[in-house]
């Protein structure tokens, strides 16, 4: 299982970051023991002073693609669910000072967290899906799918002219603006719509 992972796809969060908005997408990698199931704790890592939430709608892949046309790219996807890509911010920054690339602050152990998953069929449309972070019972990110630079299509489309894509990979579609650090005793719930689909702790 591979897990891509779309960076600066939504205007306000690149903003926020003061990255430039992308011209085409921008995507990076984690692995299978990134994630997390089953609303198991986040243990926060002994190598960052500053790891943050970045709440994702994810899309799971039900068939092998290559140089996939984006009209055809809705076959290669069919379930629907929530991630939290945690980057220690910290380590990002001192990578990205240094020129170096920045996987050890993407791609650590335990740094996606990530929902069940829901049929795409039961949304009317899979380019307008609401999603939402709450911290503590406080909403800290709250967006669209209609909000994002580049839609799933796209992303699938773009992404697959490069990698293979495979039936169970997960694809991150980018994070909306209002990231920011946890702390050890929080409280994230996560939901689609109106249905929470991530309850867990930072521990």
């Amino acid at each position: 299982m591979k897990i891509i992972c779309i960076g600066r796809n939504y205007v306000e969060h690149a903003r926020e970051l003061n990255n430039p908005l992308p011209k085409i997408p921008i995507f990076f990698m984690k692995h299978e023991s990134c994630v997390v199931r089953n609303n198991k704790p986040f243990f926060y890592p002994d190598f960052s002073t500053n790891v943050h939430f970045e709440a994702e709608i994810v899309f799971k892949i039900c068939r092998v693609g290559k140089k996939i046309e984006k009209q055809f790219a809705g076959r290669y996807y069919s379930e629907v669910g929530l991630g939290i890509d945690f980057t220690a911010r910290d380590l990002q920054e001192s990578a990205r000072k240094e020129g170096l690339p920045w996987e050890i602050a993407k791609a650590f152990d335990n740094s996606a967290p990530l929902s069940r998953f829901i049929t795409k069929r039961e949304f009317p449309d899979i380019n307008s899906i609401n999603f939402h972070l709450d911290i503590n019972g406080k909403t800290v990110q709250q967006a669209s799918t209609k909000d994002m630079i580049f839609p799933v299509d796209d992303l699938i489309s773009y992404v697959s002219q490069f990698i293979t894509l495979k039936t169970g990979d997960i694809l991150f579609t980018g994070t909306p603006a209002g990231v920011g650090p946890v702390q050890i005793g929080d409280h994230l719930e996560g939901y689609i719509e109106e249905r929470k689909m991530l309850d867990f702790y930072v521990k």
